[in-house]
């Protein structure tokens, strides 16, 4: 029961990472793909109808989180406390600026927002980047399974949250996140606006491969035993495959001839290769990792794992019971949502 809650939290949180990704992405290239008022209107429209919805995946796979493993969430709250409120801080920033920029019929109102909207997402994609970062390095778990961890390295040669590697993964996640986002708006725009995030999207994508390839080699010298794992584990070989060959799809599907509304179903493969490469990476990192949920650079005898810090089985069978047809609702609302927005977003969409 307890691998099936791992697995049940790791899919939600990428769940997560690859709807509301694609809605900072679209914040992180908000001034590189959109150059006067009526593109920026037309970002925000793109993710307008969807974005509130998608940041429900991290509110959802925190309460599961919390009732499935209780004390690995207590210690991973209460130990990087300062960057969980951070993150709580951005994310209001982020929707404030979305609801309130169309408020007032002003140019210096509207644009101070968006300068809102595109840092709060830049910087959320880089705190999320080194949150997995900390997890996949590990964080100081003592033997009583607590830790704390200050946000830049301290006295005493004491870790911090932020470090050469945790950084590493962090500027990963923003321009992965950024290709994710300038390949949404290429799929969800017309005419020069669909060209220009279409060149933005080849490049961020281009970047992201070579810094994935870096962060690879990083992770195999402070987690060589990830690869370890890789080895003894077949079922999730696939991952690796669609993790290489996504990127090599989206770049094919976004040639300059995609743009200008006559390649939309290519504009369409590209965000789902998109979506399967930020899926893979997540799925690949929890797999490796299983069935530890934070590990310790102490020692491997204190990590917190699944079968340690979980809740009582009954509690999970009844959970689980309750958890799956509220899953297929979700899922079906998510569904509908998209397949009702279907379609571009047409120059004056998104007004204010």
């Amino acid at each position: 029961m307890e691998a099936v809650w791992y697995l049940v939290v790791a899919s939600m949180l990428t769940a997560w990472a690859v709807l509301d990704g694609f809605d900072f992405g679209a914040g992180v290239v908000h001034h590189a793909v959109a150059r006067s008022e009526s593109e920026r209107a037309r970002v925000l429209a793109a993710i307008g109808p969807v974005w509130d919805g998608n940041e429900v995946w991290l509110v959802a796979s925190g309460g599961v989180f919390v009732f499935a493993f209780p004390h690995a969430y207590a210690a991973a709250m209460s130990g990087m406390y300062l960057p969980m409120m951070m993150v709580l801080w951005l994310l209001v920033f982020r929707g404030v600026a979305i609801e309130l920029r169309g408020q007032v019929d002003d140019p210096l109102w509207r644009a101070g927002w968006d300068t809102t909207f595109a840092l709060a997402s830049t910087v959320l994609a880089f705190v999320a980047g080194v949150a997995l970062g900390n997890v996949v390095r590990g964080v100081p778990v003592d033997e009583h399974g607590w830790f704390h961890i200050d946000l830049f390295a301290g006295s005493g040669g004491h870790a911090g949250a932020i470090d050469a590697y945790t950084a590493l993964v962090g500027l990963l996640a923003v321009v992965v996140l950024a290709a994710h986002g300038a390949t949404f708006v290429a799929w969800k725009t017309t005419d020069a606006m669909a060209a220009r995030s279409v060149a933005v999207a080849r490049r961020a994508w281009m970047l992201a491969a070579a810094l994935a390839v870096a962060a690879t080699w990083m992770t195999a010298r402070v987690r060589p035993g990830l690869f370890e794992a890789l080895g003894h584990r077949p079922w999730l070989w696939a991952l690796p495959v669609i993790a290489v060959g996504s990127p090599v799809v989206a770049l094919r599907a976004l040639r300059p001839d995609a743009a200008a509304g006559r390649g939309e179903p290519r504009a369409l493969r590209a965000f789902l290769a998109s979506s399967a490469f930020v899926a893979s990476l997540l799925l690949l990192t929890a797999g490796t990792l299983y069935p530890v949920l934070l590990p310790s650079t102490l020692s491997p005898a204190f990590d917190l794992d699944a079968h340690g810090t979980a809740s009582g089985a009954q509690g999970l069978a009844t959970g689980l019971a309750w958890w799956g047809p509220a899953m297929a609702l979700a899922i079906l609302y998510f569904v509908n949502l998209f397949r009702s927005m279907r379609g571009k977003v047409a120059t004056g969409d998104g007004g204010h």
